[in-house]
């Protein structure tokens, strides 16, 4: 991954594709497979909170507490993003969406690779997200460097989003 390779791994919910979120061809290459466009953003996971931290606004310390309290864990929030965090991770706005795993492969994976990866659906879009290692095979076949061995832990339950500046939820579960 930090040479510019794209994973597969399984996630709290469905497979995930991963890079180096610091690549920016890497991201690139994710955005062609999944067809996405650049605009909607991408999801940062990291192995601990303090690996995430220099990536939210300074002022954005009431957000940043909101989140701890849920991680590690499938919440994923929208966060202040600090400056100059690339746009093609915040979709060109002024949020980044972040997460620290508690699933043991993703927790792994971001560690071995420095500690954060780009972590989005391996799907196509407009496609169902694989909750299978085959389906992503599938779906990308040898468009993507490798596949981890794995499984999802909660099968077909993707992250719940939140954000962490107003509390809404914007994707899966309310907290509230």
């Amino acid at each position: 991954m930090r040479g510019g390779g794209v994973v597969a791994h399984a996630t709290e919910g469905v497979w995930g594709l991963a890079c180096d979120p610091t690549h920016r061809g890497a991201i690139e290459h994710i955005l062609w497979l999944k067809q996405r466009a650049p605009t909607r953003g991408l999801i940062v996971v990291g192995a601990t909170a303090s690996i995430l931290k220099p990536w939210v606004a300074e002022n954005a310390q009431d957000a940043w507490a909101s989140a701890l309290e849920t991680w590690p864990g499938p919440t994923t929030w929208l966060l202040p993003a600090a400056p100059g965090i690339d746009n093609y991770l915040t979709g060109g706005g002024a949020q980044i969406a972040l997460r620290v795993t508690a699933h043991p492969s993703s927790h792994a994976l971001a560690a071995t690779a420095g500690g954060a990866i780009v972590s989005t659906s391996a799907n196509p879009s407009a496609r169902p997200a694989a909750i299978h290692g085959w389906q992503v095979r599938r779906y990308f076949g040898r468009q993507i460097d490798f596949v981890l061995g794995g499984h999802c832990a909660n099968p077909g339950t993707p992250s719940t989003i939140r954000d962490a500046t107003t509390g809404q939820t914007i994707r899966g579960k309310s907290n509230g």
